[in-house]
């Protein structure tokens, strides 16, 4: 079986996660998919596979070298976003496209169109796999998947590339921030891996946004409005003062590069009571703790003006791995390499976001980010170039080569 035609069948299962639930993994199509996974890696020949309670798909390819070679991992996670329905996922591949408005839904008239999406200009003459226009793909992450099985097939039938012991793992729950919560990495057992969670190809990448999420209380006093003077205290109100006392540009639809942003993700609220949730991102931590305090100071200003109305909830979700991954640069250096033998100019870039390999790196496992080759991730327009998946996965093969060789 090629990438292609494991992607295709990968995209068969529902695997959105769910952080409603609080379970590990947080729904039952993982658990279902991860079995599905295991079977498949004893098929091509992998080892020492586990696959535990909580959905922590593990196993390594053995060296084929007799030489002494750090072991090293490649990741993916099960999961898909909540964002956009994963059910019935009917993928299409549109064969040696033109550079036109690719329709995926005529009945609806939903359109991928250049004009609106203007990196498909980068693949004309490529095919492309896309959605039927009512769900999102997973190429985020199940092309990461495809990519790190296939290139292990590969390394198994082709014993003339020597390489030393590689691990690979697949994890639950990435998609709402908790797929490395409960990663063993003594059990994994490698010197540093790889996420391939990136987007298109070429994307290297080691440093990512600090993250928080904050959630922001305010208590009201509902009276009947037409006796409220001085009496009523209207929480949504409150909150919509505190909302607008935020710099207006510091948003993610105002920022890119390495700017940071404020994002108001959640507004639900009555008289009596509203919750603001906050996810706060920056890729300098001086800046991030800033921001922090920043609310901090816009929480105390409201209670200034009302006693006791507004409480505040930081929590912490990751950090940045840049200072994780500095100390051995070798294993970022290795990669852009292997993009090169490859054909590919890397292009290393910060996350504005995270990956799974964030939180790894502070747990021990230093853990860069590579592209699976998708684009439009978490929505109906997501699709990936069938070129960009063949050569992730040839960037596998030859980081594991070059490892071995150095």
């Amino acid at each position: 079986m090629n990438v292609v035609d494991r992607f295709l069948s990968y995209t068969k299962y529902d695997t959105q996660s769910d952080e409603l639930t609080h379970m590990t993994p947080s729904t039952p199509g993982q658990m279902i998919f991860a079995q599905a996974l295991q079977k498949e890696l004893k098929q091509i020949g992998m080892t020492e596979i586990s696959l535990d309670e909580n959905g922590y798909l593990m196993a390594s390819l053995p060296a084929n070298t007799d030489k002494e070679v750090p072991v090293i991992g490649f990741i993916a996670h099960l999961d898909t976003s909540p964002d956009l329905s994963g059910h019935n996922v009917s993928p299409r591949i549109v064969k040696n496209y033109d550079g036109g408005v690719i329709t995926l839904c005529a009945e609806e008239n939903i359109l991928l169109d250049p004009k609106e999406f203007p990196e498909l200009k980068k693949y004309i003459g490529e095919d492309l796999i896309v959605t039927n226009g009512k769900t999102l793909l997973g190429a985020d992450d199940k092309a990461g998947i495809a990519e790190i099985i296939s290139a292990m097939d590969y390394l198994k039938q082709h014993p003339e590339i020597k390489h030393g012991k590689i691990r690979v793992a697949f994890t639950p729950d990435e998609e709402i921030g908790k797929g490395a919560h409960k990663f063993n990495v003594q059990n994994f057992g490698a010197a540093w891996a790889y996420t391939l969670d990136g987007g298109e190809i070429g994307e290297l990448e080691y440093e990512n946004f600090n993250a928080a999420v904050a959630k922001i209380t305010f208590k009201g006093r509902n009276v009947h409005p037409g006796y409220a003077k001085h009496k009523m205290i209207n929480s949504i109100r409150i909150a919509n003062q505190y909302a607008i006392m935020l710099p207006r540009w510091e948003t993610p639809e105002h920022t890119e590069g390495y700017e940071g942003f404020y994002h108001l993700i959640g507004f639900e609220g009555s008289v009596e009571k509203t919750v603001l949730t906050y996810i706060i991102r920056d890729h300098d931590r001086d800046r991030f703790e800033r921001r922090k305090k920043e609310l901090e100071h816009l929480s105390r200003k409201i209670n200034n003006e009302f006693p006791d109305c507004a409480s505040i909830e930081i929590t912490d979700q990751y950090y940045n791995m840049r200072e994780m991954v500095e100390p051995v640069m070798h294993i970022v250096e290795t990669a852009a390499e292997a993009m090169k033998e490859a054909g590919i100019v890397a292009q290393v870039r910060p996350v504005r976001g995270g990956t799974d390999g964030a939180q790894l790196s502070f747990k021990g496992l230093p853990c860069p980010n590579l592209f699976a080759g998708g684009h439009n991730f978490h929505g109906r327009y997501e699709f990936v170039p069938i070129h960009s998946m063949e050569k992730a996965m040839e960037v596998i093969v030859n980081i594991a080569k070059l490892t071995a060789q150095k």
